[in-house]
């Protein structure tokens, strides 16, 4: 990996007694930007942390020394130096006089996009998502070159504060054969986007730091027209850019939907849902979580819907280890904070079970005997990973629940404590008037039982309600799909929410897409888990799984 940074142009501009300690400064080549306010001490920034450069404090002729040394600052108050890849960006007062300087390194780093050369050759549009100095300008204008100099692709680098191509009329040589429009202001970049398109016939658009509803617009232009796009955007996550009005129409967009009686019963919503308004502009979406850490998102259509529906889905991870780039698939969601709970928030209407017309004692019975094959199926099949569901009681005697829950022998615990529990059982009287307990299970995706009254058969048909619709906390996801191929986990994904929220909450068979024989095999054994039954339809390679509810 070639590293080029031209750190002594940038040094030249800084007064002798900033500088001279930089010149010294034995980690001088990880130097990420220097900063001088007026009146302060100068500080020099490192990926370790800031520190001071001299005791000095920086004057209103030290800040004048460097800006005669840079070029004119523009409309977003960003300079640079001639030939070079650094940036300059100022502080001003209520006057416009400059009291503080921001010198950002730029540095071209030779063999960075390695990690993702495959999906360049693919010709997607690509989008960049990552925190502020996470290395996507970097990375943009290594993919420039690598598409210009070794595909031999027109492109063309839309250069808004000339950070991608550095300041002068010349670009810098860093992005190879590639062509650089530069933008006059900030705000007229979406119309400089438009023009490279109808003007230069590229087969490329670079664009860094796409902020704005129009700007948005302009690249969804360029995508329909058939160019391919590589744009960066700030945000860690793409479920953070799905979130943002502004720049929610990258990815396609988000509107809501008013879904029929019917077709909200049938996919068990509300009728008020969100989906994705249109195809997206960038098919592939990357996000840059450290230098070496990029999460990948090749199919950006399904993952947001993905994400508007709550599923949790599979996640590309790559990470540069020694120069080798390492591929992990890794089960999870797009934020972080959703990892602890992946489970569904369903409020389940014990009064929509039909009522045995019996006595109660015929009724646990009755109910007894059906728990007790389901465990025995699942221990049969899954005794190494068997656990207890806890549950956080709302409104009801918890020395009641303890006795029949211990009376039916069920693989059930109670908590106190709603952040421990998997489930909530409470009186729908009482789930009405708070809000708050419907907002805490919203927010960690935890499932919600509602009963009418706290007799003991409604409180058995409840329980034995967990049991089928969470058969599968009985046993670690994690745990289940080890040793499994990527097609493999795809398909016991796709089973698991079928028979979750079809085959179970709606008592309807469903079919699954069609899978090799090994993976129908794996989701045949999930269904036994789950204590139902399904058969094979179809010729091969097209042979699919049916699966019927009890």
């Amino acid at each position: 990996m070639l590293i080029a940074d031209d750190l002594d142009q940038l040094l030249d501009i800084l007064p002798h007694f900033v500088r001279y300690p930089l010149e010294l400064h034995p980690n001088r080549k990880n130097l990420i930007e220097v900063v001088m306010d007026l009146g302060r001490r100068p500080e020099a920034r490192f990926p370790e942390g800031p520190e001071y450069l001299s005791t000095q404090t920086v004057s209103w002729y030290d800040l004048d020394y460097s800006i005669k040394r840079v070029g004119n600052f523009s409309g977003d108050n960003r300079s640079g130096i001639e030939r070079t890849l650094h940036r300059i960006s100022s502080i001003r007062n209520r006057q416009g006089n400059i009291i503080g300087l921001t010198c950002r390194v730029g540095r071209a780093i030779f063999g960075t996009i390695s990690i993702i050369r495959d999906l360049l050759e693919t010709g997607q549009s690509i989008l960049l998502l990552g925190k502020p100095g996470v290395g996507k300008t970097t990375a943009i204008r290594e993919i420039a070159r690598v598409l210009a100099d070794e595909m031999e692709k027109r492109v063309v680098i839309i250069d808004t504060s000339n950070e991608i191509a550095g300041d002068g009329d010349i670009p810098h040589p860093a992005i190879g054969r590639a062509r650089r429009m530069q933008v006059a202001c900030p705000e007229q970049q979406h119309q400089v986007m438009i023009e490279a398109v109808e003007n230069h016939m590229p087969e490329v658009i670079i664009i860094d730091e796409i902020g704005t509803e129009l700007e948005s617009l302009a690249a969804r232009t360029i995508a329909e027209r058939g160019v391919q796009l590589v744009g960066t955007a700030h945000g860690n996550y793409l479920e953070s850019l799905v979130k943002n009005p502004m720049l929610s129409d990258l990815v396609g967009g988000i509107q809501y939907v008013t879904l029929g009686d019917d077709e909200a019963k049938r996919r068990g919503t509300q009728k008020s849902v969100l989906e994705r308004k249109a195809p997206p502009a960038f098919q592939i979406a990357i996000e840059i979580h450290e230098r070496d850490n990029w999460v990948i998102h090749e199919k950006v259509d399904e993952t947001v819907d993905q994400i508007l529906q709550g599923y949790h889905f599979f996640i590309q991870r790559r990470i540069i280890v020694n120069n080798a780039v390492n591929i992990l698939c890794e089960n999870t969601v797009s934020d972080p904070a959703q990892l602890k709970k992946k489970k569904k928030t369903i409020i389940a209407d014990a009064q929509d079970l039909e009522f045995i017309n019996k006595s109660t004692s015929n009724i646990i019975a009755k109910d007894v005997q059906k728990i007790s094959s389901i465990q025995k199926s699942q221990n049969k099949l899954n005794s190494t990973f068997q656990k207890h569901l806890l549950i956080y009681p709302y409104g009801l005697n918890f020395q009641e629940l303890d006795v029949v829950i211990n009376m039916l022998q069920l693989p059930l615990s109670l908590c106190r404590e709603i952040g421990k529990a998997d489930v909530i059982l409470a009186l729908r009287s009482n789930l009405k008037l708070n809000s708050k307990l419907r907002q805490i299970a919203r927010t960690r995706r935890i499932t919600i039982y509602a009963i009418h009254t706290s007799t003991v058969p409604q409180i058995t048909r409840a329980l034995k309600k967990m049991l089928e619709i969470n058969s599968v906390a009985f046993i670690r996801w994690s745990e289940f799909c080890s040793g499994k191929t990527i097609e493999q986990k795809a398909a016991l994904n796709e089973a698991k929410w079928a028979i979750e929220k079809i085959v179970i909450a709606k008592k309807q068979p469903v079919e699954l897409l069609s899978c090799l024989a090994d993976a129908r095999k794996i989701q045949h054994e999930l269904v036994r888990f789950y204590n139902l039954r399904a058969r094979s339809l179809g010729e091969e390679p097209y042979r699919r799984l049916r699966i019927y509810p009890e």
